[in-house]
């Protein structure tokens, strides 16, 4: 709207039947812009709540002062009060108390505070909150008029709330002056508005005037009085955050030391083992990414004196609200300097970037995932042919097992049917006490407590097979199988 000048009486300005005033943006009741003036509600609140037309996006591109004169006010005190409806939100004020005239200057401040945040995007999506005392201000103020002016036809009319008539407002301008479209983004612009102290914002009703107008609405009556309304001396503080939807990277670790926890894990403020691979890995992706934190999800676990080889244990890492998005390239580096790193604690492989989809993806898969192992087994009687053949010709060994005794502290106490798909035992040269022990298990199976039996919480375990008794001496991961793969 070009043109912000107040419109002649020849042209759309006027008063029409009924008491309307008509302007450019629509038409409005004049005795109840004037009430509505008195009682300390701002312009763009007065067009919301009174006009006989919906609150558009021509209104952005007009002043404060304009709006003023549109209503034929003259009252230039008018427009340095704080709303006691919208406490200063669309009137523009920002904290510092200091108020714009015009939407494409307030909106040039947000997307200021936009850019600063420094996210890569191209569509946006808008969010407004504010304190739930604008509601009841505003319900209140809709009493006042219900109770004057309930013949009038616009008194019922749906108003729209403050938070969709700022989007409306700062919608078109931020989109400008952003280069980017709005949509449903998964980057989001949040703008919060939190309301000053009580002392200082006074209420648009007092405590006493609130519970009688709640007494008053259940015994049906609605008018109020212009003195049932308070000044209000400070307007609402806005805070800006900016969030971007979370990232996600996949590929397959290797966990090299028999010290390297999964996880980060501490007991008593002490740290667990030499290092984690959430660590290792997150903390290389999390600076690529600008990111605020991130999450790590792997399909299943090994202990932390378990070594991770073969083919690699699938991962995801979730980074929070990341400000950019790496290159295959720059994650090909990352992949890089982890596998190349001095002490080779872990490696990766497979590192890409990939969609959310991929958290469901790994969930179907995990179900149907079957593991294998390598176990160094020691037994304390000498192993002989039979038992090699024996053992290595069990197939889809059906299995109990209650929850083990080292995981009792923090698991429930069930227990669980598990398959031993196959097994292969290969012999140690120069040894008949120890062997090692290929198998492939279904997932969830705990392979030490099938060696030594976990006294007899696991039937079958290796120690009863053999018939003496067995211990897990080292244990290797060698290979997870995803659904298909």
């Amino acid at each position: 709207m070009a043109d912000e000048t107040k419109p002649s009486s020849g042209d759309s300005a006027g008063l029409s039947n009924g008491g309307l005033v008509s302007h450019k943006s629509g038409r409005v009741h004049s005795d109840a812009v004037k009430d509505l003036l008195s009682l300390g509600v701002c312009e763009r609140c007065i067009f919301r709540l009174v006009s006989v037309e919906s609150f558009d996006s021509d209104l952005s591109s007009v002043s404060t002062s304009t709006l003023r004169s549109w209503l034929e006010s003259g009252d230039e005190e008018a427009g340095s009060r704080i709303c006691i409806v919208c406490l200063g939100i669309l009137q523009l004020v920002f904290s510092d108390g200091k108020q714009t005239d015009c939407v494409s200057d307030y909106a040039a401040k947000v997307a200021e505070l936009v850019k600063q945040e420094g996210h890569e995007f191209d569509s946006f999506g808008l969010e407004v909150s504010v304190p739930s005392i604008l509601v009841d201000n505003e319900r209140a103020v809709l009493l006042y008029l219900k109770g004057k002016y309930k013949s009038e036809g616009w008194v019922e009319g749906e108003k729209i709330s403050v938070k969709d008539a700022l989007k409306v407002l700062l919608l078109d301008p931020l989109q400008a002056l952003l280069g980017a479209k709005s949509d449903t983004s998964s980057f989001h612009i949040r703008l919060t508005y939190s309301k000053a102290s009580d002392e200082a914002q006074g209420a648009s009703e007092t405590t006493h005037e609130r519970k009688k107008r709640k007494t008053d609405e259940e015994n049906g009556l609605t008018c109020m009085s212009q003195n049932s309304f308070e000044k209000v001396y400070e307007p609402c503080i806005l805070s800006l955050h900016c969030n971007k939807m979370p990232i996600f990277f996949s590929g397959r670790y290797f966990k090299y030391s028999r010290n390297v926890s999964q996880t980060r894990w501490i007991i008593d403020d002490e740290r667990m083992g030499e290092a984690s691979v959430e660590e290792i890995i997150g903390g290389n992706i999390l600076p690529a990414c600008l990111g605020d934190s991130y999450k790590f999800h792997a399909a299943g676990r090994e202990d932390i004196d378990v070594r991770m080889l073969g083919s690699g244990r699938p991962f995801l890492i979730e980074v929070q609200n990341s400000r950019k998005c790496p290159s295959q390239q720059s994650l090909t580096e990352i992949e890089e300097k982890i596998n190349n790193s001095e002490k080779k604690l872990v490696g990766v492989k497979d590192l890409k970037f990939i969609g959310s989809q991929c958290w469901a993806m790994m969930r179907e898969g995990e179900a149907e995932k079957q593991k294998q192992y390598a176990a160094l087994v020691w037994t304390s009687r000498p192993l002989e042919e039979k038992d090699i053949n024996s053992v290595s010709s069990m197939k889809e060994l059906k299995i109990l097992q209650k929850t083990p005794v080292r995981v009792l502290h923090r698991r429930s106490p069930l227990e669980r049917e598990r398959t031993i798909h196959w097994m292969k035992v290969e012999k140690i040269k120069g040894s008949s006490h120890y062997f090692l022990l290929h198998l492939c298990t279904q997932a969830g199976t705990y392979i030490k407590e099938f060696v030594h039996g976990d006294l007899g919480r696991t039937t079958p375990s290796m120690g009863s097979i053999l018939g003496c008794r067995a211990e897990i001496i080292q244990l290797d991961v060698t290979d997870v199988k995803m659904g298909d793969s």
